[in-house]
Protein backbone atom coordinates (compact mmCIF):
# COMPACT_ATOMS: atom_id res chain seq x y z
CA UNK A 1 0.00 0.00 0.00
CA UNK A 2 2.91 2.25 0.70
CA UNK A 3 4.67 1.73 -2.53
CA UNK A 4 1.19 2.49 -4.17
CA UNK A 5 1.02 5.63 -2.68
CA UNK A 6 4.60 6.64 -3.26
CA UNK A 7 4.10 5.78 -6.78
CA UNK A 8 0.74 8.27 -7.28
CA UNK A 9 2.38 11.01 -5.39
CA UNK A 10 5.27 10.59 -7.58
CA UNK A 11 3.30 10.79 -10.68
CA UNK A 12 2.00 13.90 -9.48
CA UNK A 13 5.27 15.08 -8.68
CA UNK A 14 6.25 14.96 -12.33
CA UNK A 15 3.25 16.37 -13.67
CA UNK A 16 3.53 19.57 -11.65
CA UNK A 17 7.19 19.29 -12.78
CA UNK A 18 5.89 19.42 -16.50
CA UNK A 19 3.62 21.91 -15.87
CA UNK A 20 5.24 24.33 -14.25
CA UNK A 21 8.18 24.28 -16.21
CA UNK A 22 5.81 24.66 -19.60
CA UNK A 23 3.56 27.04 -18.20
CA UNK A 24 5.24 28.92 -15.09
CA UNK A 25 4.07 28.92 -11.31
CA UNK A 26 0.79 31.29 -11.86
CA UNK A 27 -0.43 29.55 -15.22
CA UNK A 28 -0.78 25.88 -13.74
CA UNK A 29 -3.36 25.39 -11.72
CA UNK A 30 -3.93 21.83 -10.03
CA UNK A 31 -6.77 20.31 -12.41
CA UNK A 32 -4.39 20.92 -15.25
CA UNK A 33 -1.97 18.92 -13.26
CA UNK A 34 -4.21 16.39 -11.78
CA UNK A 35 -5.46 15.55 -15.71
CA UNK A 36 -1.61 15.24 -16.87
CA UNK A 37 -1.14 12.47 -14.09
CA UNK A 38 -4.47 11.51 -14.61
CA UNK A 39 -5.89 11.76 -11.17
CA UNK A 40 -8.60 13.64 -9.61
CA UNK A 41 -8.25 16.79 -7.89
CA UNK A 42 -9.12 15.30 -5.09
CA UNK A 43 -6.34 12.45 -5.36
CA UNK A 44 -4.04 15.51 -5.71
CA UNK A 45 -5.20 17.51 -2.49
CA UNK A 46 -5.26 14.32 -0.66
CA UNK A 47 -0.98 14.61 -0.81
CA UNK A 48 -1.14 18.11 -1.26
CA UNK A 49 -2.22 20.85 1.20
CA UNK A 50 -1.67 23.47 -1.52
CA UNK A 51 0.12 24.29 -4.72
CA UNK A 52 2.58 26.03 -3.00
CA UNK A 53 3.37 22.66 -1.17
CA UNK A 54 3.06 20.79 -4.48
CA UNK A 55 5.83 22.93 -5.87
CA UNK A 56 7.90 22.37 -2.73
CA UNK A 57 7.86 18.98 -3.58
CA UNK A 58 8.74 19.28 -7.53
CA UNK A 59 11.82 22.00 -6.62
CA UNK A 60 13.12 19.74 -4.53
CA UNK A 61 12.85 17.00 -7.16
CA UNK A 62 14.35 19.11 -9.77
CA UNK A 63 17.33 19.43 -7.20
CA UNK A 64 17.85 15.88 -7.55
CA UNK A 65 17.84 15.45 -11.47
CA UNK A 66 20.16 18.57 -11.61
CA UNK A 67 22.25 16.59 -9.52
CA UNK A 68 22.33 13.83 -11.85
CA UNK A 69 22.54 16.35 -14.66
CA UNK A 70 25.89 18.00 -13.74
CA UNK A 71 27.06 14.43 -12.82
CA UNK A 72 26.28 13.23 -16.07
CA UNK A 73 27.88 16.86 -17.57
CA UNK A 74 31.06 15.99 -15.68
CA UNK A 75 31.26 12.30 -17.09
CA UNK A 76 31.43 13.96 -20.65
CA UNK A 77 33.61 17.19 -19.80
CA UNK A 78 37.53 17.09 -20.33
CA UNK A 79 40.16 18.44 -17.72
CA UNK A 80 41.38 21.32 -19.54
CA UNK A 81 40.29 25.01 -19.48
CA UNK A 82 39.17 25.47 -22.95
CA UNK A 83 37.96 21.89 -23.50
CA UNK A 84 35.85 22.28 -20.16
CA UNK A 85 34.28 25.28 -21.03
CA UNK A 86 33.16 24.23 -24.66
CA UNK A 87 32.05 20.81 -23.42
CA UNK A 88 29.69 22.55 -20.58
CA UNK A 89 28.37 25.23 -23.14
CA UNK A 90 27.92 22.71 -25.90
CA UNK A 91 25.67 20.15 -23.62
CA UNK A 92 23.59 23.23 -22.98
CA UNK A 93 23.36 23.86 -26.45
CA UNK A 94 22.29 19.98 -26.42
CA UNK A 95 19.72 20.19 -24.04
CA UNK A 96 18.68 23.56 -26.41
CA UNK A 97 18.56 21.46 -29.23
CA UNK A 98 16.86 17.94 -27.85
CA UNK A 99 14.28 20.18 -25.73
CA UNK A 100 10.88 20.81 -27.76
CA UNK A 101 9.59 24.42 -27.70
CA UNK A 102 12.38 25.02 -24.94
CA UNK A 103 11.87 28.20 -22.87
CA UNK A 104 14.91 28.25 -20.89
CA UNK A 105 15.57 27.38 -17.17
CA UNK A 106 12.43 26.47 -14.85
CA UNK A 107 14.49 27.68 -11.90
CA UNK A 108 14.96 31.42 -13.56
CA UNK A 109 12.16 32.16 -14.57
CA UNK A 110 9.76 30.56 -11.80
CA UNK A 111 12.44 32.98 -9.84
CA UNK A 112 11.23 36.16 -12.01
CA UNK A 113 8.10 35.23 -11.28
CA UNK A 114 8.28 35.38 -7.83
CA UNK A 115 9.92 38.32 -8.12
CA UNK A 116 8.01 40.52 -5.75
CA UNK A 117 7.63 38.05 -2.98
CA UNK A 118 11.14 37.64 -1.75
CA UNK A 119 10.09 35.36 1.10
CA UNK A 120 8.63 32.78 -0.90
CA UNK A 121 10.29 29.45 -0.10
CA UNK A 122 10.59 28.32 -3.28
CA UNK A 123 13.30 31.19 -3.63
CA UNK A 124 15.62 29.49 -1.35
CA UNK A 125 15.39 26.27 -3.05
CA UNK A 126 16.24 28.13 -6.28
CA UNK A 127 19.02 29.54 -5.13
CA UNK A 128 20.56 26.55 -2.92
CA UNK A 129 19.99 24.87 -6.53
CA UNK A 130 21.75 27.86 -8.72
CA UNK A 131 24.51 27.67 -5.58
CA UNK A 132 25.48 23.90 -6.23
CA UNK A 133 25.95 24.72 -9.56
CA UNK A 134 28.14 26.98 -9.06
CA UNK A 135 30.20 25.13 -6.49
CA UNK A 136 30.49 22.40 -8.65
CA UNK A 137 31.87 23.83 -11.25
CA UNK A 138 34.04 26.07 -8.93
CA UNK A 139 35.74 22.71 -8.48
CA UNK A 140 36.14 21.86 -12.25
CA UNK A 141 37.77 24.98 -12.70
CA UNK A 142 40.38 24.67 -9.89
CA UNK A 143 40.90 20.79 -10.97
CA UNK A 144 41.87 22.91 -14.13
CA UNK A 145 44.21 24.92 -12.46
CA UNK A 146 42.35 28.45 -13.12
CA UNK A 147 44.23 30.53 -10.15
CA UNK A 148 40.63 32.27 -8.96
CA UNK A 149 38.12 29.06 -9.56
CA UNK A 150 35.44 30.92 -7.52
CA UNK A 151 35.27 33.82 -9.33
CA UNK A 152 35.68 32.24 -12.58
CA UNK A 153 32.92 30.33 -11.76
CA UNK A 154 30.74 32.94 -11.12
CA UNK A 155 32.01 34.53 -14.96
CA UNK A 156 30.55 31.72 -16.08
CA UNK A 157 27.24 31.42 -14.41
CA UNK A 158 26.85 35.23 -15.67
CA UNK A 159 27.50 33.86 -19.10
CA UNK A 160 25.22 30.65 -18.90
CA UNK A 161 22.05 32.45 -17.58
CA UNK A 162 22.65 35.62 -19.75
CA UNK A 163 22.81 33.27 -23.00
CA UNK A 164 19.74 31.68 -22.31
CA UNK A 165 17.69 34.70 -21.44
CA UNK A 166 19.12 36.01 -25.07
CA UNK A 167 18.10 32.58 -26.59
CA UNK A 168 14.66 33.10 -25.47
CA UNK A 169 14.33 36.59 -26.57
CA UNK A 170 15.82 36.17 -30.00
CA UNK A 171 15.35 32.69 -30.88
CA UNK A 172 19.40 32.07 -31.69
CA UNK A 173 20.99 29.34 -30.10
CA UNK A 174 24.44 31.75 -31.30
CA UNK A 175 24.12 33.40 -28.12
CA UNK A 176 25.75 29.47 -26.66
CA UNK A 177 28.67 30.30 -29.09
CA UNK A 178 29.04 33.56 -27.80
CA UNK A 179 28.82 33.01 -24.39
CA UNK A 180 31.16 29.76 -24.78
CA UNK A 181 34.00 32.38 -26.28
CA UNK A 182 33.41 35.34 -23.65
CA UNK A 183 34.02 32.46 -20.59
CA UNK A 184 37.11 30.67 -22.07
CA UNK A 185 38.74 34.57 -23.09
CA UNK A 186 37.34 35.44 -19.25
CA UNK A 187 39.12 32.63 -17.58
CA UNK A 188 42.35 32.16 -19.50
CA UNK A 189 43.31 35.69 -17.89
CA UNK A 190 42.94 33.22 -14.62
CA UNK A 191 45.57 30.87 -15.61
CA UNK A 192 48.40 29.72 -12.71
CA UNK A 193 51.65 31.25 -12.87
CA UNK A 194 52.89 27.86 -12.68
CA UNK A 195 51.19 27.17 -16.17
CA UNK A 196 52.42 30.61 -17.87
CA UNK A 197 55.73 29.73 -16.80
CA UNK A 198 55.63 26.18 -18.26
CA UNK A 199 54.83 27.12 -22.20
CA UNK A 200 51.10 26.95 -21.37
CA UNK A 201 48.45 29.66 -23.17
CA UNK A 202 47.09 32.82 -21.12
CA UNK A 203 44.66 33.94 -23.99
Amino acid sequence: MRRKQEQVRQRIVEAAYESFWRSGFARTNVDGIAALAGLTKRTVYSYFRSKDDLLAAVLHHYVQLAATRLRHIQDRMPTDRDGLIDSFFGQLAGWVRATPRWSGSGLTRLVVELADLPGHPARAIAQGAKAATEVWLTERLRKARVARPAASARDVMLLTEGAMVLMLIHGDIAYIDAAADAAKRLVSQEVLVGDVSSGSKAD
